[in-house]
């Protein structure tokens, strides 16, 4: 299968570029605001669920980044899966990611709702959500060298901030702000890491992988590398910066404040600096919490609309969708994008109080259902060595223990049938498709999954 050649002219990015692009896609609310729900559900042991979330992460990029050395694909992990399993694994691959990113945008789109209204508690949370969603759109109209430098510039901020955080903490801790807010206690025992037990911790575990979503769009971004050998360094580079600060500011947080004053309607990091009565801080990181989670919805939004026109280039999806404005703007991808944003301002509407989990757990999981794709692809397109084989099936029982998991808590429960759910539409969608794969075709009669011509 042939490599699409973009006609956006994308620039080329180094490594270091891939990696910021990384940070940008990766930290956001899944993060600042799913942390404080797996604090409940897992206490201190959840600093394992986004250390083991690290690793096997990596397994999934290393496996993913090796692909597209060997063979560089505008699609990415999808034309991988079809060429190791076919077209249906192409197909299926590419619309569980599309379905995925579409939780993901809905989710951040949710919880920046929930952090901008910290300062205006009786504006609807629906409000809020129109607003962002048409801010992201605008965004992603600026093309790729926009979207380039937004995310660049968000990227340094959320890091910056994440720093911030450690360092207020740390002399917080010591007593150098002037406040007493009480004892300050380091859990030691196996009953203070894991109040709840393991079946505590299996829960949390999806919080932690959502934490590192985004090294798909990493993927589709590898494309434009000056050098592609360098791709696995971006991405040692990326998780390697992401598993250090995310233990170390959880664990500072949970030192800082017990664990029943962390909420799931807010920040752990907002409840930890509000104890130590530090001016405007709380106001200063809502903001930057903000920052985030745009700055990952607006890369959730880069990934459909990508999705959409690789999967409608290859006769996959409505050939429509692969239409581009001027050979450069993909306006029917980014309108039909725009109608599911609509779709997340609804169900912001209906159910306020528990969207944001539902859409969380949904698309983590069904991220994982893609990785699963990836690390299968890998063993069938490249001959790997013993130690890659090992990461490899390491990497097959941490998805699956992350899946499991899910079912241990009714917070993240609804999220797994959720994406069941998702994945049986795709599948039946995918087994009409395969009659009219197998069609004989006719050139005079296209059909609405006919390949654009360019």
């Amino acid at each position: 299968m042939a490599t699409h050649a973009s006609k956006d002219a994308e620039k080329k990015i180094a490594w270091w570029q891939l990696s910021l692009l990384g940070v940008a896609a990766t930290i956001g609310t899944g993060f600042f605001l799913g942390s404080g729900i797996a604090i409940q559900m897992a206490g201190p042991s959840v600093i394992f669920a986004y250390l083991l979330a690290a690793v096997g992460t990596y397994f999934v990029y290393e496996s993913l980044a090796k692909m597209t050395i060997a063979d560089p694909q505008t699609g990415s992990f999808r034309t991988y899966a079809r060429k190791a399993y076919g077209h249906w694994a192409g197909f299926s691959s590419g619309w569980v990611y599309w379905a995925s990113e579409i939780l993901i945008m809905g989710s951040q789109l949710t919880a920046l709702a929930i952090f901008t209204r910290f300062w205006a508690p009786g504006i609807p949370l629906w409000v809020f959500a129109a607003v962002y969603a048409a801010l992201g759109i605008l965004v992603i109209l600026m093309g790729s060298s926009g979207f380039d430098r937004v995310e660049n510039v968000l990227a340094v901020m959320k890091v910056a901030a994440i720093f911030m955080f450690i360092i207020l903490a740390v002399v917080a801790i010591l007593g150098l702000l002037g406040v007493n807010p009480g004892p300050v206690t380091v859990p030691k025992s196996y009953s203070t890491i894991f109040p709840n037990g393991i079946k505590g911790l299996l829960p949390a575990l999806i919080f932690g992988f959502y934490g590192f979503g985004g090294i798909e769009i990493i993927g589709l971004l590898a494309m434009r590398l000056k050098k592609m050998d360098d791709a696995p360094k971006a991405g040692k580079v990326m998780l390697l910066l992401l598993g250090v600060i995310y233990a170390v500011s959880i664990g500072l947080a949970l030192i800082m404040v017990p664990m029943a004053d962390f909420v799931t309607d807010e920040s752990p990091f907002v409840t930890a600096l509000r104890r130590y009565q530090i001016p405007y801080v709380t106001h200063i990181f809502n903001g930057v919490f903000i920052i985030a989670g745009f700055s990952t919805m607006v890369a959730s939004m880069f990934a459909v609309v990508r999705i959409s026109v690789v999967l409608a280039q290859d006769g996959d999806a409505p050939a429509f969708l692969g239409k581009r404005i001027h050979d450069k703007t993909a306006l029917p991808a980014i309108s039909f994008m725009a109608l599911w944003l609509i779709v997340s301002v609804i169900f912001s509407v209906l159910m306020p109080g528990k969207v944001y989990e539902y859409f969380t757990t949904a698309a983590g999981i069904m991220l994982l259902y893609n990785w699963i794709f990836i690390l299968a692809s890998w063993g069938r397109i490249l001959e790997l060595t013993g130690g890659e084989q090992a990461k490899r099936v390491l990497g097959f029982i941490l998805v699956a223990l992350v899946v499991t998991g899910t079912l241990f808590s009714p917070i993240s429960r609804p999220g797994f049938f959720i994406s069941i759910a998702f994945v049986g539409l795709v599948a039946v969608v995918t087994l009409m498709m395969r009659k009219h794969w197998n069609k004989p075709k006719d050139p005079d009669v296209p059909s609405v999954f006919t390949k654009i011509k360019r």
